[in-house]
């Protein structure tokens, strides 16, 4: 679907070292700021249990998951949103990404210096904040100008929305607040996308801890959880060093038995990967006949044509309808005759929203 998640962060945070843990694409990783200068794009498998389950059921030739595009962006500093820096190009990669990782430093080790010259992920955060902030501030503006001169010779009712949105959106920038912070309807949020604010788009935070903070925190992370707390974004806690260590691990019982070690049940890099497909507001419907069986991306609460466009636009255009089993039915009659046999195939037309582990056969004809 080309969606993107852009890992964003003051330099030296630990970006780069993530985004290696997260793909083979393999970031230069240095103690020295801008070691990142042109973003480095990795798509990512998304790990899917469901997955395992239907091969083992249905014995495919091959299996294919789902991905997301994981953007490693340049660091930012002070005075972005003036140039400063690589600021400029942060801030055109940032404005083509679909959401947000914002990387803070949760860690201490006076061996990796710090842009800043001390650790402060709150500090951290809001320079990030404030450059995302101005230049948005800037967008609504400009966008204000132009609208108001084009409502005064029209009655277009969407100029006037708009007008009335951008307000919104400035009140909130001029008090230091995010465009994502501000409430607003949905008709008025269909007319905020179109913005397309860069601290509009949903974010996660990911605290880079030391191996020691992983499980339970610490100081810097209690402090991120308490400037956030009214953001309504998720909060994740990943020692990257330690993820690089796991990533070199050769089998899947030494990466296990390492994370045993530490007290976890799976890699922060498993948990980054899922939440930044939540984030994106994406879910999961199957494929599965003896050929392939595979996971396809679709928008939260698409409609069956559309989920169906994700495989081929020719199936979204002549779509007849959908064959659906749920993915629980699935599993407990054990192939989809069976379903088919006790009633559990449901026909559905073009109004039915597409459930996340649908397991779905479109007929179509064009």
């Amino acid at each position: 679907m080309g969606l993107q998640c852009g890992i964003v962060g003051l330099p030296n945070v630990g970006k780069s070292t993530l985004f290696n843990c997260l793909s083979n694409a393999k970031a230069q990783s240095a103690n020295f700021p801008f070691c990142t200068i042109e973003p480095n794009v990795g798509v990512i498998t998304v790990p899917d249990e469901r997955l395992v389950k239907l091969e083992e059921l249905v014995k495919p030739q091959r299996v294919l998951p789902t991905t997301v595009e994981i953007v490693d962006i340049a660091g930012l500093v002070k005075g972005a949103s003036k140039g400063e820096g690589l600021g400029n190009k942060f801030l055109a990669n940032i404005r083509e990404t679909d959401a947000i990782i914002h990387v803070l430093r949760c860690f201490d080790d006076d061996n990796v210096t710090h842009v800043d010259g001390s650790v402060n992920p709150v500090r951290d955060k809001e320079i990030i904040d404030l450059e995302l902030q101005f230049k948005d501030l800037e967008t609504v503006d400009a966008r204000l100008q132009k609208n108001e001169k084009a409502a005064k010779n029209s009655k277009d009712p969407e100029a006037k929305r708009q007008i009335e949105v951008l307000y919104k959106f400035k009140e909130a920038l001029e008090n230091g607040r995010s465009a994502r912070t501000v409430e607003l309807s949905d008709v008025e949020t269909k007319t905020a996308n179109d913005l397309y604010l860069l601290t509009n788009k949903p974010v996660m935070y990911v605290c880079n801890v030391d191996e020691n903070s992983v499980v339970s925190g610490n100081k810097h992370v209690d402090a991120v959880k308490e400037a956030v707390k009214d953001e309504n974004a998720q909060v994740l806690i990943i020692a990257a060093k330690t993820e690089s260590e796991i990533a070199e691990l050769e089998t899947f019982e030494e990466r296990k038995e390492f994370l045993e070690d530490m007290g976890l049940a799976e890699s922060g890099v498993v948990k980054l990967i899922r939440s930044a497909y939540q984030l994106l507001q994406l879910q999961t419907y199957f494929t599965a006949g003896v050929k392939e069986v595979r996971a396809w991306t679709f928008h939260k609460g698409n409609l069956a044509p559309q989920a169906a466009g994700v495989i081929h636009s020719d199936f979204e255009k002549g779509f007849i309808r959908a064959e659906v089993i749920n993915y629980d039915d699935f599993v407990k009659y054990g192939s989809e005759l069976a379903c088919k046999e006790a009633g559990k195939m449901n026909v559905e037309g073009k109004e039915y929203v597409v459930k996340d582990g649908d397991i779905m056969h479109f007929r179509f004809n064009v």
